[in-house]
């Protein structure tokens, strides 16, 4: 939504509401931005890049074959192994200490000190969004579990009683740990997810920037401006349609959750890409139909979905506009203003999206 056009902030109609459905969010829940997670619907990331994504009971038990009894009471049933028996307490190699369960990192050797106390000790954890923190009122005492955001796996207790900076003991089983050391390979569970990123330009960036957003898998839409010759342009210079740049936004997305394909699919059902330089009541070449390929295969992809969509009865009389164009060719994507970014959700409204046949 454009100057002139705010005042048309729209209601999500019955169609945006199907298409929440459609990318597998509740309706009427909007997607969770915070500055340790994203998360929409059930999918959860963490601002270092992994997937906490609470696993079901099944793939823990399936996890859990592979544990020995003792840390199978540790973990599952909330066990202690006794003090000063762990075989990590001593360990003063460089690396990250993961979850033994499900291999989430969970603290770091920087951050390990000796507390005097029989159990690995850390200051603080690698993320705050991996370690979950449990009211625990057993043995008589009020104190403060720790479990493993991605397993729920049992680690240990945290306290007030730790070093600077953070003041914070969290107090470990070695049993819940597993260790890697610095430069060692460490499996896929304990590495951030591989994530790619897509271009798609569908009008006013606002509302393809929020549609995204609320997708599973995807773990960033930003708002922004490709497709121009002006470099750093600001939205004023944009709005003039003689940058030559789209309102574009930047997608980054976990494969593994949801597909260049999907992406494809999705962005075809937010906008009209029937349309020639212009969505709805905006007008202009900045707001072009446009998909900005990063390699060979995505622009294959895009191009054999364009033609596949071209002989459905939704296209087959009405043709469509968009282009694809190698990011090779269409030049830096640039990041719009603050004011830009998250605009439904910091003011509950967006741009008009079309209603589907």
């Amino acid at each position: 939504m454009k100057p002139g056009l705010l005042a048309a902030l729209f209601v999500v109609s019955a169609v945006a509401t199907a298409l929440l459905v459609w990318a597998g969010v509740q309706p009427g829940k909007a997607p969770m931005k915070t500055a340790d997670v994203v998360e929409v619907g059930k999918v959860r990331y963490s601002k270092s890049g992994y997937d906490i994504t609470r696993l079901d009971a099944a793939a823990i038990e399936r996890l859990a074959a592979g544990l020995t009894d003792e840390e199978r009471t540790i973990l599952l049933r909330k066990g202690t192994e006794p003090a000063f028996c762990g075989n990590l307490l001593d360990n003063k190699k460089d690396g990250v200490y993961c979850c033994r369960l499900c291999g989430l990192p969970l603290f770091s050797s920087e951050a390990k000190f000796n507390s005097g106390t029989g159990w690995p000790s850390f200051f603080t954890s690698v993320d705050p969004a991996h370690v979950g923190k449990v009211e625990d009122r057993s043995y008589g005492m009020v104190r403060t579990e720790i479990v493993c955001t991605r397993c729920n796996g049992h680690l240990g207790h945290v306290f007030d009683d730790g070093p600077r900076p953070t003041g914070r003991r969290y107090c470990l089983n070695s049993a819940s740990l597993t260790f890697y050391e610095k430069g060692a390979e460490r499996p896929a569970a304990s590495m951030p997810v591989k994530t790619a990123t897509a271009y798609f330009a569908g009008g006013c960036f606002w509302g393809v920037e929020d549609r995204f957003q609320q997708i599973p898998g995807v773990l960033d839409a930003v708002s922004g401006y490709m497709g121009g010759t002006v470099t750093n342009p600001t939205y004023r210079q944009v709005c003039t349609g003689e940058t030559g740049h789209a309102e574009t936004v930047k997608v980054v997305f976990d494969p593994a959750r949801v597909s260049y394909g999907q992406l494809l699919e999705f962005f075809f059902r937010v906008h009209d890409p029937s349309q020639v330089n212009r969505q709805g009541p905006d007008v202009g070449t900045q707001y072009r139909s446009a998909i900005f390929t990063t390699d060979a295969a995505q622009s294959d992809e895009a191009r054999a979905f364009i033609e596949a969509q071209r002989k459905t009865t939704r296209f087959v009389l009405r043709g469509i506009a968009t282009q694809v164009v190698p990011a090779a060719e269409a030049g830096a994507f640039y990041e719009a203003e603050e004011y830009h970014q998250d605009y439904h959700r910091k003011h509950g409204g967006s741009c008009a999206m079309p209603e589907l046949p």
